[in-house]
């Protein structure tokens, strides 16, 4: 799954693994243990506060149990959790800072963070179900019985459940984006783990939508139907999705975990997508019946080789860049890809050999066109409050003065 490397039972060691990516996953952040009910106990009833600690302890085990791999009941209790999580953000409530919570990597189990805001905690639910539904479309695209191929065969359903899949986990970066990072305050977002950063959310929010649009070209290319124009747009929006992301991700602090590694991922990308969008330009420009055309497409389909020899060497860094992860498989565009761009900047190469050398002075690479960026991420609006926090119906438990006094003694020697 992702760069996480797999993890055994809680508590025991961890198996080595060298993980295959299609969708790259950042590190995923998973709960630790904060003491609710005493940092709660007396502002709010007994049951709410119980129901807080065993669904974060409940995330926490799955997670640690799975790898973070089973999505569906990460899912629903994370979402459950947040419905319990808003209440502590609601001023009228006054409990935004009344917690500490912790957070660590789940892939090495350190860069802990422990911050006192129920903004944070907020934060870092909604982003820990981005990184569960990244999880989840790379789990899609690489089927289970991958191993020893060295093409990996995805059906069609299960490319566009994928996309979906991505524009959802967009969805909630963007939300985290927008409007849960500007309620934290300057001096505490100082203190965020480098993955929430905001430069950080912008760049994979865009990543998300660029691999969905590389898995939108690869349907395109199995289609009848699309034409020349199609392909050539879904390829340069992937390689401007991927270029904006670069831009973010460039200008943020690199020392998370795995900050340079997700870099080498969107340069390898993009290395990719202009690679593709160079072969469907030239393409296009050998339609034409001007010896100036032809000329251009040659010079197109050049770059599309010089751009796909990169990439190789983009892909292996990646690979290499710690966490190690496995050379993936060829699959999508890139599969069809390799075999086409080398054989036609070949054969044409050959043909218009003449005219190369008749019109020197028109051997410029062209431009490639803009086009206004089609995926958005989905919309996403935190879910109603759950009705435990409705004050009218609580009935909070006073505590004896020799409670409150054991509480404060065992708060100092913690």
């Amino acid at each position: 799954m992702g760069c996480t490397a797999s993890v055994c039972l809680a508590g025991r060691k961890k198996k080595l693994s060298i993980p295959e990516i299609a969708v790259f996953v950042p590190s995923m952040r998973v709960p630790v243990q904060s003491n609710l009910q005493r940092a709660l106990k007396g502002l709010v009833p007994r049951d709410l506060v119980d129901r807080l600690s065993a669904l974060r302890n409940q995330i926490l085990l799955l997670a640690e149990d799975t790898d973070g791999s089973a999505a569906n009941e990460l899912t629903r209790a994370l979402e459950e959790y947040l419905t319990l999580v808003i209440g502590l953000t609601k001023k009228e409530q006054s409990l935004e800072e009344s917690v500490e919570f912790k957070w660590k990597n789940l892939g090495d189990g350190r860069q802990e963070a422990s911050v006192a805001s129920a903004w944070f905690e907020l934060l870092s639910v909604i982003h820990m179900m981005a990184m569960v539904t990244l999880s989840e479309a790379n789990s899609l695209m690489i089927p289970k019985d991958h191993s020893g191929s060295e093409v990996r065969t995805v059906s069609a359903d299960c490319k566009r459940d994928a996309v979906d899949l991505l524009l959802k986990a967009s969805g909630y970066l963007d939300f985290c984006l927008r409007e849960v990072l500007i309620c934290i305050p300057p001096e505490l977002k100082e203190r965020l783990p480098k993955d929430l950063q905001g430069g950080v959310l912008e760049a994979t929010y865009i990543q998300a939508l660029g691999q969905g649009t590389e898995i939108q070209l690869g349907l395109a290319v199995e289609s009848q139907k699309a034409s020349l124009s199609v392909k050539r747009r879904l390829a340069c929006e992937q390689l401007t999705y991927f270029s904006q992301a670069h831009t973010c991700l460039s200008e943020c602090d690199l020392s998370h975990g795995y900050g340079k590694k997700q870099l080498q991922f969107i340069k390898w990308k993009y290395l990719e997508a202009k690679a593709a969008a160079y072969y469907y330009h030239g393409l296009i420009f050998d339609k034409g019946n001007e010896p100036s055309c032809h000329v251009t497409a040659v010079c197109c389909f050049l770059a599309a080789e010089e751009l796909l020899a990169e990439s190789k060497k983009a892909c292996l860094s990646f690979c290499l860049a710690d966490p190690v992860s496995r050379i993936p498989p060829l699959w999508g565009i890139m599969k069809y890809l390799y075999q086409k761009i080398p054989e036609v900047a070949s054969r044409k190469s050959q043909t218009y050999g003449y005219l190369l050398e008749q019109e020197k002075a028109l051997q410029t690479l062209p431009d490639l066109p803009e086009f206004q960026l089609s995926l958005r991420p989905d919309d996403y609006e935190l879910p109603e409050i759950d009705p435990a926090w409705d004050c009218r119906k609580w009935e909070i438990e006073s505590q004896t003065l020799k409670e409150h006094l054991k509480d404060y003694e065992d708060e100092i020697e913690s």
